[in-house]
């Protein structure tokens, strides 16, 4: 078996922030009626609960609303395909869909006390109004990205893999030493 390999193996830049890639992690992709009853247990068998509108819940595994449908989970790469199968099995009777989206995307982490100055310089998001835990989709320049705020410094960001090298390149450019908005 191949081992896993981000899209930029981890790369990191520390500049008034720091940005980096935080290598493979799990992400599973679930289209499913978020009311029903069967994706409550599925979810709460992973420790998990179903989240509200654009909130991201959970410690070590999240799930994430992405829309009125869907929920992004996250969990360590290596446990994907169990949670695939696990999901699959408790939903078997619903209407749902349940795919390994782990080598498709790739996440970033802003650290820092300014890292929201790096992503202000990219996103149409009012940050200062951005709480702990909730989920935005928007676009970095012109490419579409998820984020939210994982912490009081640490924001995250979820790309397409295919962008990883451009989102990094604007990520790096936006938190360079000398380019602090206040």
């Amino acid at each position: 078996m191949s081992e896993a390999v981000s899209a930029l193996k981890g790369r990191s830049q520390t500049g008034f922030a720091t940005v980096a890639e935080a290598g493979p992690v799990g992400m599973v992709s679930l289209r499913a009626d978020l009311g029903s009853a069967a994706l409550a247990g599925a979810l709460a068998a992973l420790g998990l609960s179903v989240p509200g509108q654009r909130q991201v819940v959970g410690e070590g595994r999240l799930a994430a609303w992405m829309s009125p449908d869907e929920l992004l989970i996250f969990c360590a790469y290596e446990e994907a395909g169990q949670v695939v199968t696990d999901l699959s099995a408790a939903l078997s009777a619903e209407h749902a869909l349940v795919v390994d989206v782990s080598d498709m995307r790739s996440v970033f982490t802003i650290t820092g006390a300014k890292g929201d100055e790096v992503l202000m310089k990219l996103c149409p998001v009012d940050f200062a109004t951005l709480p702990q835990g909730e989920m935005r989709r928007t676009r970095a320049a012109q490419t579409g990205v998820a984020l939210w705020r994982a912490g009081p410094e640490e924001l995250r960001l979820i790309c397409f893999r295919s962008v990883a090298g451009y989102v990094f390149g604007l990520l790096e450019a936006a938190s360079r030493k000398g380019g602090e908005i206040f």
